[in-house]
């Protein structure tokens, strides 16, 4: 096995030999281990193809097949559906009707006349670049280390030197089919070659096998990494040396976690945005340099990077340790920065626009630096969010190498601005999906790892919001957490222990919230428990626990979520879980209903002090949620069957008969409900109740 320092030998033999015979499976193979390493190329980053022989299944003749990684897809994850496979020699007969690179956009399309396997994925940008060079083997990867050489002030010498003339160099351009005519064109000027450096961008490696092409790309990224590592620190300090001091580890969340929901607010003043946080030291060194403020206006140099982290990003001008406990204070210091972002983010639009370019889209910063702290990314969803921050640890990797042996370079503004704002890239975001009704959004659901609370937390993150499941029960969390995680991702969910009576776990787990996500938009007030039993044998015991965990619970949640939703000045929603016994009276139920009673009034309440900050605050009551609904234990089902006359196990058909729907009702009845609130339909509504009780006359409200 081969030694590597900078990058992971992952190649099995045993796994490779049981692919022999089908070179598609084997790019997979090779594809999927070169994704797996982020500092060979992350998420959606990069390219891979391989050349076969197939039988034309028109003429029944061997032809020349290339399969490539469709449009959209991810090496790391690719699997043969996110191919796309080409005739070769059709895609190379396209240069035949070329018009020349102020046409090259319209030869996307003629892709699709060149397509072999009718179930392919939409052919790339990058399909050119692969089709014109020769080898059956080709690896497009957008490694750190080679970047930080491509994007050098000589970065062509040193490519050059460092690799003896066997790694050719094509200057910068936009990827498409005029790049891919290059590529050629310097394979051909230097025959023998292994790779070829493309200036700011990436690299290009191959080999006659799928192993040969993986070996070739790990000795030119590993050849590259020990350069930079060996000139770390030889002749200046690495990004001019430190500026700022990190807070200890503790302090800098506390800082991040009160500062979330303010810059969320400040990104979220087009749409809603979710956040991510990362105080990896990597970004700490950077953030803390001298050469920050040099550095980071330069923007970006790989396409790749920028198209996720925007053309600059945004420093913060705060204290390490400022005093973030008066928000307003905070915002005031603020608002200039995110004015002059805005109207920078505009000029550059303005500058660069061509006539037929997409409109401009969202001006607010991606990717916002908190020297001394940390690291904050906001965008449409988690995984996004969190795919910038990591695309700009790649920025900031490259910046550290091109600086150490040379000096770093950016892409001009008008060749970032045709990228991000290319037709075909507008093109590609139009053909994604839809966002969801409840995407960007942010819901805690208390008391979510089971029965009602987690039929609504499910919901929910359908729906497309993110969640902060919780419990007082660890392991049932655990096990909400995983089935979560595998319904919705990763990125969908965040866990904290949650005590409704204990403030402190209460702001521990808002924290969470805010470093998991950036804040919080919904808080449904769910948790609760039942006792059924009458005048005298109610205990003062019991009245405490039913009133601090209905009554104090939602108080205590709803006035940590409000600190929350203030602070990011975009309204939300607060949905209470109440009952019907909040209106009806019914036997042996003192101290249930009444402390029903008052959850409702305390919505009430709530909902005319909140609405000025667009903050809606509304009722859900049902009833008999048998099914799944940890109401049941502790005897109550018992205590109303008792009440009633009759047994436990007549307990369901019992309260379906006297409604007047005669309806048995579910946790997802209840969980429809809050979404009918928190969706987008009902946004003016606010102080409102909705009885979910299959129809119990006694319980209307009016």
């Amino acid at each position: 096995m081969k030694e590597y320092k900078h990058v992971n030998y992952l190649w099995d033999e045993q796994k490779a030999k049981s692919l022999e015979g089908d070179e598609v499976a084997l790019l997979l193979y090779r594809s999927n281990l070169l994704g797996s390493d982020l500092r060979i190329t992350n998420y959606g980053g990069g390219n891979t193809s391989c050349k076969t022989i197939d039988k034309d299944p028109l003429t029944g003749e061997e032809v020349e097949v290339m399969w490539i990684k469709g449009s959209g897809g991810d090496i790391g994850t690719l699997k043969k559906s996110g191919l796309a496979a080409l005739y070769v020699e059709r895609l190379r007969n396209l240069e035949n009707v070329y018009r020349g690179i102020e046409h090259e956009d319209e030869m996307v399309e003629l892709f699709n006349h060149c397509i072999f396997d009718l179930a392919s994925k939409a052919p790339s940008i990058d399909t050119p670049l692969h089709g014109f060079l020769p080898f059956k083997h080709i690896d497009h990867l957008h490694p750190d280390a080679a970047i930080a050489i491509a994007a050098a002030k000589d970065g062509k010498k040193i490519t050059q030197e460092l690799f003896n003339g066997t790694i050719g160099w094509v200057e910068w351009q936009k990827p498409g089919f005029d790049l891919g005519l290059q590529l050629r064109a310097c394979l051909e000027e230097n025959p023998g070659i292994r790779g070829i450096m493309l200036g700011s961008h990436g690299l290009f490696t191959w080999g006659d096998t799928a192993y040969e092409s993986y070996v070739n790309s790990l000795d030119v990224i590993e050849t590259c990494a020990e350069y930079l590592a060996q000139n770390y620190g030889k002749t200046r300090p690495v990004f001019g040396g430190q500026k700022v001091d990190s807070l200890p580890a503790d302090a800098r969340k506390e800082q991040a976690a009160a500062l979330a929901p303010i810059l969320r607010g400040f990104c979220s003043s087009e749409r809603h945005m979710i956040g991510h946080f990362t105080d990896d030291e990597k970004v700490l060194e950077y953030i803390n340099s001298n050469d920050l403020e040099r550095l980071a206006p330069l923007g970006t140099s790989c396409p790749d990077h920028f198209l996720r982290t925007k053309i600059q990003p945004l420093i913060l001008n705060l204290d390490k340790g400022a005093d973030l406990s008066d928000v307003e204070a905070v915002k005031a210091q603020l608002v200039p920065l995110f004015e002059d972002y805005r109207a920078m983010y505009t000029e550059y639009y303005e500058t660069c626009k061509h006539p037929n370019s997409p409109a401009i889209r969202d001006r607010n910063p991606v990717i916002i630096l908190y020297p001394g702290v940390g690291m904050f990314a906001f965008a449409k969803d988690k995984q996004t969010a969190r795919v910038a921050a990591e695309f700009y640890i790649n920025a900031i990797n490259v910046m550290k190498g091109s600086e150490a042996v040379s000096e770093y370079t950016s892409l001009p503004r008008q060749e970032a601005f045709n990228i991000e704002y290319w037709l075909l890239e507008e093109a590609k975001l139009q053909r994604m999906p839809k966002p969801k009704a409840l995407s960007g959004r942010i819901a805690l659901v208390t008391g979510s790892a089971g029965g009602i609370g987690k039929a609504i937390a499910k919901k929910f993150a359908q729906e497309g919001a993110v969640v902060l499941l919780n419990d007082l029960n660890a392991e049932r969390l655990a096990g909400a957490e995983q089935e979560f995680i595998e319904l919705f991702g990763k990125d969908a969910v965040a866990t904290a222990i949650l005590d409704v009576t204990n403030q402190e776990q209460i702001e521990e787990a808002l924290k969470k919230a805010a470093l998991a996500f950036g804040g919080i938009d919904i808080i449904v007030n769910n948790a609760g428990l039942s006792i059924s039993k009458s005048i005298e044998d109610h205990t003062q015991k019991d009245w405490n626990l039913l009133y601090d965990v209905l009554v104090k619970g939602q108080f205590l949640v709803t006035q940590g979520a409000t600190h929350v939703l203030k602070a990011q000045h975009i309204g939300g929603d607060i949905v209470n879980i109440v009952s019907k016994n909040a209106l009806v009276s019914g036997p042996n139920n003192a101290g249930y209903g009444s402390a029903k009673a008052a959850q409702l009034h305390l919505s009430r309440l709530n909902a005319a002090e909140l609405g000025a900050a667009r903050i809606r605050v509304n009722v859900v009551n049902p009833d008999a949620v048998i099914s799944d609904s940890n109401i049941w234990a502790g005897g109550w089902a018992e205590g109303r069957a008792k009440a009633y006359g009759i047994t436990v196990e007549e307990l369901p058909a019992y309260y379906a008969k006297r409604t007047l729907l005669n309806e048995i009702i579910l946790p997802d009845d209840i969980a429809n409900a809050c979404f009918a609130f928190v969706g987008g339909n009902l946004n003016k509504s606010t102080g409102n109740v909705l009885n979910v009780d299959g129809g119990v006359a006694m319980a209307f409200v009016r």
